[in-house]
């Protein structure tokens, strides 16, 4: 079966990042289907591209954990898991909590600034039917935090795990009815970096991905 997500071409980036995002974009917003193999031949013809950059994009989306190798079988779009739910945002919780911790201490007024517009655009994104958008939205606020951080050791960490964690994060937003929550612990977040509430930064930091993983495990257990 011919893959039936749309190609959408960047005259800008190189062709094995385009094909890269497309694959991604088609994952995250269930075009292609867990379970669903990747066939490198289809998917070049699908994008209109040879064979390589294909192979590359597979690779990297095996880094992410998108997508597994299977042996004699190969690619396929990976399952959402708990198991792998939890181990990600685990590791997200405690990396966040730190960098909140240290954006209290470090954030200037420029960046304070920024996080406020970060927060003012998460809101405006809401509810739209594009949840990529959202996703996005939220990606920028949450990044800003790390830029504040001034560690480039932890930036990095943060950087190279933000894309495991964007998959999951889709899946949150899938749920509007999680949004007003979501929104009032951003508002929240900002107000404890703007009077230098570290302590309290840091609980509703961590409350913020407990309930993230709430929602996505239960959704995970209904759909079994």
């Amino acid at each position: 079966m011919e893959p039936k997500f749309e190609v959408k071409m960047n005259e800008y980036l190189p062709l094995r990042d385009v094909v890269f995002q497309n694959l991604r974009q088609a994952i995250l917003r269930g075009e292609l289907k867990p379970g669903e193999r990747l066939m490198e031949i289809q998917l070049a013809n699908k994008l209109g591209v040879s064979r390589t950059p294909i192979r590359e994009a597979i690779r990297k989306l095996e880094l992410e954990g998108l997508v597994l190798m299977i042996p004699r079988k190969g690619a396929e779009v990976a399952q959402i898991t708990e198991k792998s739910l939890r181990d990600v945002l685990e590791v997200r919780r405690s990396l966040e909590e730190l960098a909140v911790c240290l954006a209290c201490e470090r954030m200037d007024a420029q960046g304070l600034k920024e996080l406020k517009e970060a927060e003012e655009a998460f809101e405006a994104v809401l509810g739209n039917e594009d949840i990529t958008v959202v996703a996005e939205a939220d990606v920028a606020f949450h990044g800003i935090i790390y830029m504040a951080t001034d560690n480039q050791r932890l930036i990095q960490l943060l950087n190279n795990f933000r894309e495991q964690m964007y998959r999951y994060r889709v899946e949150y937003l899938k749920r509007k009815e999680c949004h007003p929550q979501l929104l009032a612990e951003h508002r929240d977040i900002v107000y404890a970096i703007e009077h230098g509430k570290t302590q309290e930064a840091a609980r509703i930091t961590c409350q913020h991905i407990d309930n993230q993983v709430k929602e996505v495990t239960d959704l995970l257990r209904k759909q079994e």
